[in-house]
């Protein structure tokens, strides 16, 4: 591959502009030269902003895919299509990254992994929570037994009331769901990913819509349209593992909860625990006393940490070019985010049916 891996952006839309595009920006050994949605102007926009010169703008990314002249294609569309595009886009001899959660259900999931191996490009999976500085901390620590053995995980994404009001977000046909698929996705994969547990044996799972009626309700987003909020306004689950360890995940995007947090883990190990709650906290037992210590996560380096200060999406674009590249695994590994989405279909077939999910 040559030095610059040159790129098409399917879908211009909010995760495309919030996050994608500015971090790919920054990279120097990337060129966005491709850029396609079904509103073209937006398209265009993303193109004029963001494109090398001579990019080029679709609204059919067939037709993008037909003309090629790209390594790298980053899905960022609605959750219902993110199989579809993905699977087409291996299929074309394209690396993919594609925007979380993996897919709307666990089988378009395993479609993508399975177009990934049939073709033997990379797939990879937009958890960029995974790359903050106290992610990538614990996770050292994690490997190194610091914890011990990791038995219990509570994967939190709450909010009080930050419900989305644009795009498809409210839209359960196009997303799946609500909090649990959207945000509660963030915790999940970055709980299973501390803990390096991807074996689930059981699943219950609640999901409420008890807020979600209500007209002119307080929200940082400006209230929502009650008749458009067709998907849970919060949702629970209680996972088993194979090897006993339990995970509580708790999601919201409103909620009456005074303390609340997004993409957060608390893990609890036989030689001590971590939680994200006020900064990274670590606590254990030593010398017949307990302590509790914040990791100041402002001196020094972490792993892959190199230069200048990276934020999180900035070090996922980074890396993720670094092992198209250099033909290395990414980070998130598609068959780890397969189980992720698994997990969060077990939890709302659950609360549809009332009944425990086993895993075979």
């Amino acid at each position: 591959m040559s030095n610059t891996v040159k790129i098409a952006i399917v879908g211009c839309g909010g995760i495309a502009n919030g996050k994608h595009m500015p971090s790919l920006a920054k990279q120097a050994n990337a060129e966005m030269i491709a850029f396609c949605d079904i509103i073209k102007e937006r398209a265009e926009k993303a193109a004029a902003e963001y494109g090398a010169e001579g990019a080029k703008v679709y609204d059919d990314y067939q037709e993008m895919l037909k003309s090629g002249g790209f390594d790298v294609v980053h899905v960022c569309t609605p959750n219902d299509s993110h199989s579809e595009i993905t699977v087409a886009s291996l299929e074309a001899g394209k690396h993919v990254m594609c925007e979380k959660p993996m897919a709307k259900t666990s089988a378009q999931a395993r479609e993508m992994l399975e177009a990934a191996k049939r073709t033997g490009n990379k797939l990879s999976i937009a958890y960029q929570n995974r790359f903050r500085d106290d992610s990538l901390y614990l996770k050292e620590m994690c490997e190194n037994g610091d914890l011990g053995e990791i038995y219990f995980g509570k994967a939190l994404a709450l909010r009080r009331r930050a419900v989305p009001t644009w795009g498809v977000f409210l839209d359960e046909e196009k997303q799946g769901g609500g909090p649990l698929i959207d945000i509660g996705t963030h915790a999940l994969d970055l709980t299973l990913w501390l803990m390096d547990n991807y074996k689930p044996k059981s699943v219950m799972g609640s999901t409420f819509h008890k807020l979600g009626h209500r007209e002119n309700a307080a929200n940082a987003f400006g209230p929502w349209d009650p008749e458009q909020f067709k998907v849970e306004d919060s949702a629970f689950g209680f996972i088993t593992m194979e090897n006993g360890a339990t995970i509580v995940l708790e999601s919201s995007w409103a909620l009456n909860v005074s303390e609340f947090g997004e993409a957060k883990s608390l893990l609890c190990g036989t030689e001590g625990g971590a939680d994200m709650q006020d900064g990274l906290r670590i606590n254990g037992e030593k010398n017949s006393r307990l302590y509790e210590t914040k990791i100041d996560l402002g001196a020094g380096g972490v792993a892959f940490y190199s230069g200048e200060k990276e934020t999180d999406a900035d070090r996922e674009a980074r890396l993720w070019l670094e092992a198209v590249q250099n033909d290395t695994e990414p980070l998130v590994k598609p068959e780890q985010a397969l189980v992720v989405t698994e997990i969060l279909e077990a939890i709302y077939e659950s609360a549809r049916t009332g009944k425990a999910v086993y895993f075979e």
